[in-house]
C-alpha cells in the first residue's frame, strides 16, 4: 500500500499551491515528490527512472512559468509522473496505464495542462515552436517550453525542429535539453560525445557558474552576455557551438537536481526573448540507488519492493517474443558471416543486446532515429549484407517512406522485425502496433509474416534470412505460447503458405498470427460441444496462400477471420476481397480492431473489449452456426 505521510505533498493540488512555497520547502516537496512516485509504481508499474530524473525539473518549470497559460510541451512523456502529479492528478495516479484510468503519457484531453500530446520521440521541439508561433501570430505573451531529453535529440524530427526555429528570431522558444547519456539503453552517436564534451569542459563550467551567479543579481550583465554568449562559448569550448549555429541561445550546462539554481536560470531564461536552449544534466533513477546502479532495468520495471529494490517477477517460464527473437539472431549470427543487427536506441527492448554482447562490431544501435535505421539497412544489404532490422510496431510507422523506396523498391533483402506488433497493453494508443498489416500490405514485393507461436518466429526468421528479398516479420509483446523453440532444427517456410489446422465442415476460421491460439481454443471448445470448425492459419499475411483460401471460399458459406490489427485494410479485408473475386458466396465475420482508437488495459481486457479474445470469438461462431443451422439454435450453449 502507498503510505500517506506526506505533509508537503498532501498540499499541493496545482500549480498554484506550489508557488505558495519557499525555496527550501519546494526542496522537501521534491523529496516526497520521488518518494511518492516510487512507493505508486512499485504496486502500479510504469517509466519509473525517467519520472525519477526530473522530479525537480518539473517542479522548477511549473515553479517559475504560468502553467497552464504558458505552455509545457514534453518529449515523448516517460518523464512526466511528477508533471502530472503536481498538476492536480495525485488522487488518479493509481489508476495510470490501467483500463479507464489515466495514461502513462501527456494527453491533451486529460489535462489543461498536458500541452500536446507525448508518445514517440523527438517531437517536443516542431510541436512548441507551432505554438510559440502561433502566440506570436495572435499576439499573446506565453511563454513554450519543450522538454527534449538526450536520447530523443538524436532523431531527426528533433533537427528539423531546431533548424527551423532557430530561423525564426522572433519567436519567443524554450528548449531544454534533459541530458542523462540515456535513452532506454545507454546513449549512442556522435551527438552523446558532443554533450559530454560540452557537459565536462572544465574551463567552460567554472566561466559558466561564475557567470550565472554574477546574472542572477545583474541585469545589465545578463544583457550583455546575450550579445556576447556566442564568442565566449566558441571560445571556450574550441569549436563552435552546435546549437548556436541553428541560431540558438546556449545556456549550461546546470545541474538539473540543485533547485535553487534551477529556478534561478530559469527566471533568467524566462525574459530573454527569441529561440534559446537550456543544457541541464540529470540522473536517470535520481534518488533511488537501484534505478541508479541500473537504469535500463528500471526504465520500466514491472513491481517491486521499495524497501529492498527486488522486482517482482510474474510467475511462469516461458519465453517472451523478443527473446526468441535475440536468441535466434545470434544463431543465426554465427551461421552466416551476413548476419548483422540494427536496431534504433532498443537493443535491449527488443533482446538485440544479446547479439551485442558476443558480436559488438556486428550489431548497430542507431539512436532513436527509425528512418535511418531501416534505410542503414539498406544500405548494408545492397552491400552484401542481411541486416535484421529491430523496429516497434508503433515507431516503424515513422519510417513508411523508408520501407517503400530505400528497401521495396529496390528489392533488396532487409528482414524488417516488427516487436509489438497488435496491442500491446498499458502503454496505450500510442504504442500499440496495429496499422502494421494494413499499412505495409500495400506495398509491392514486400512479404509479412506473423507467427503463431515461439518455434514459428524462429524458423520464419530462418526462412527470411535464404529468401533474399524485402521480408517482415511481425510479432507480439510478451510471453509466447509455450511451444518448444529452443535448440530445434531450423525449417524453411515456404513463403506466401498457410496450413490447415483443424478439419471441419460447419463454419470455417481464418486467423493470422498469435491471435490464432485464442480461436483454436474457440473452436476446440465448439468441438468438444459437437460443432465441426475447421481452422485455417494463413502464417503470411502477405502474400496470401490462394489455394488454402480457394479451399475455405469451395467448402464454407461462413467464414470468421481473426487478426490482431486494424479491420480496415486488414487481412480480413483481403480475405472477403479474394473471395469476391473469385466468385465464392462466402459470408466473411471480420474480427479484429474496428475504426477506433483503443486506450490503455491489459492485453487481454483490450482483445476482449475489440472482441477478439477466446470468448468473443467463440460468441461469433456460435451466431454463425445458429444462422446456418436455425433447427439447433436452441441446442447450442449461450
Amino acid at each position: 500500500m502507498v503510505r500517506e505521510e506526506y505533509k508537503l505533498l498532501d498540499r499541493v493540488s496545482s500549480p498554484r499551491d506550489l508557488k505558495k512555497l519557499s525555496l527550501e520547502e519546494l526542496r522537501l516537496y521534491c523529496d516526497e515528490l520521488r518518494r511518492y512516485i516510487i512507493e505508486a509504481c512499485s504496486v502500479n508499474p510504469g517509466h519509473l527512472a525517467s519520472s525519477l530524473g526530473t522530479v525537480e525539473l518539473s517542479a522548477a518549470l511549473h515553479y517559475v512559468f504560468e502553467t497552464p497559460d504558458d505552455k509545457l510541451v514534453w518529449d515523448v512523456g516517460h518523464q512526466t509522473y511528477a508533471h502530472k502529479i503536481i498538476t492536480g492528478r495525485r488522487g488518479a495516479f493509481a489508476t495510470k496505464r490501467r483500463l479507464g484510468g489515466i495514461s502513462g503519457f501527456p494527453r491533451m484531453s486529460e489535462s489543461e495542462y498536458d500541452a500536446f500530446g507525448g508518445g514517440h520521440a523527438s517531437v517536443s521541439i516542431s510541436a512548441a515552436f507551432g505554438m510559440a508561433k502561433a502566440a506570436e501570430l495572435r499576439g499573446e505573451r506565453r511563454k513554450v517550453v519543450a522538454v527534449i531529453g538526450d536520447g530523443s535529440m538524436t532523431g531527426g524530427l528533433a533537427f528539423e525542429g531546431l533548424n527551423n526555429a532557430g530561423a525564426s528570431k522572433t519567436t519567443d522558444l524554450l528548449v531544454i535539453l534533459n541530458d542523462n547519456h540515456m535513452a532506454i539503453d545507454q546513449a549512442t552517436g556522435a551527438l552523446k560525445n558532443y554533450l559530454l564534451r560540452i557537459s565536462t569542459s572544465e574551463h567552460y563550467n567554472r566561466f559558466k557558474q561564475r557567470l550565472w551567479r554574477l546574472m542572477s543579481h545583474t541585469p545589465w550583465l545578463l544583457r550583455l552576455c546575450q550579445k556576447a554568449g556566442n564568442a565566449v562559448k566558441q571560445g571556450l569550448l574550441n569549436n563552435s557551438n552546435l546549437f548556436e549555429s541553428l541560431n540558438f541561445r546556449y545556456f549550461g550546462p546546470v545541474d538539473g537536481h540543485d533547485l535553487k539554481a534551477l529556478v534561478c536560470t530559469l527566471r533568467a531564461l524566462r525574459d530573454i526573448p527569441g529561440p534559446k536552449l537550456l543544457h541541464v544534466m540529470t540522473v536517470k533513477g535520481k534518488g533511488y540507488l537501484p534505478a541508479e546502479h541500473d537504469q535500463s532495468v528500471w526504465h520500466a520495471p514491472g513491481c517491486f519492493n521499495p524497501d529492498t529494490g527486488e522486482r517482482i517477477s510474474a510467475p511462469g517460464s516461458v519465453a517472451r517474443y523478443q527473446d526468441v527473437f535475440g536468441e535466434t539472431l545470434l544463431e543465426l549470427a554465427r551461421r552466416d558471416r551476413r548476419v548483422v543487427g540494427v536496431t534504433p536506441a532498443m537493443p535491449t527492448g527488443c533482446s538485440m543486446n544479446i547479439l551485442m554482447r558476443e558480436m559488438p562490431d556486428r550489431c548497430f544501435d542507431v539512436g532513436i532515429a527509425e528512418g535511418h535505421a531501416v534505410t542503414f539497412s539498406a544500405g548494408l544489404a545492397a552491400a552484401g549484407m542481411v541486416p535484421f532490422c529491430n523496429i516497434y510496431s508503433t515507431f516503424m510507422q515513422r519510417a513508411y517512406d523508408n520501407v517503400i523506396h530505400d528497401v521495396a523498391i529496390q528489392d533488396l533483402p532487409v528482414v524488417m522485425c516488427l516487436d509489438r506488433g497488435g496491442l500491446v497493453g498499458e502503454d496505450g494508443v500510442t504504442h500499440h502496433g496495429v496499422f502494421d498489416m494494413a499499412a505495409f500490405g500495400a506495398v509491392p514485393g514486400l512479404v509479412i509474416a506473423a507467427p503463431m507461436n515461439e518455434l514459428e518466429l524462429r524458423n520464419l526468421m530462418y526462412t527470411a534470412l535464404q529468401y533474399g528479398h524485402p521480408f517482415m516479420i511481425r510479432y507480439p509483446r510478451g510471453c509466447g505460447e509455450g511451444a518448444p523453440w529452443r535448440g530445434a532444427a531450423f525449417e524453411a517456410l515456404p513463403v506466401g503458405r498457410g496450413r490447415r489446422l483443424r478439419e471441419g465442415r460447419d463454419v470455417a476460421l481464418v486467423t493470422v498470427g498469435t491471435a490464432g491460439n485464442a480461436a483454436a481454443r474457440a473452436a476446440a471448445r465448439l468441438s468438444a460441444e459437437g460443432a465441426e470448425v475447421a481452422h485455417y492459419d494463413l502464417r503470411y499475411a502477405k502474400p496470401l496462400d490462394e489455394e488454402l483460401l480457394d479451399e475455405a471460399g469451395r467448402r464454407f458459406r461462413c467464414v470468421v477471420t481473426v487478426e490482431d490489427g486494424c479491420l480496415r485494410g486488414g487481412v480480413g479485408e483481403a480475405v472477403t476481397a479474394f473471395f469476391n473475386d473469385r466468385g465464392y458466396e462466402v459470408h466473411v465475420e471480420r474480427l479484429g480492431i474496428g475504426d477506433r482508437w483503443v486506450e490503455h488495459g491489459t492485453p487481454a481486457q483490450l482483445q476482449a473489449q475489440c472482441g477478439f479474445d477466446e470468448e468473443s470469438i467463440l460468441r461469433t461462431l456460435r451466431a454463425a452456426l445458429a444462422g446456418l443451422h436455425p433447427a439447433s439454435k436452441e441446442a447450442l450453449p449461450a
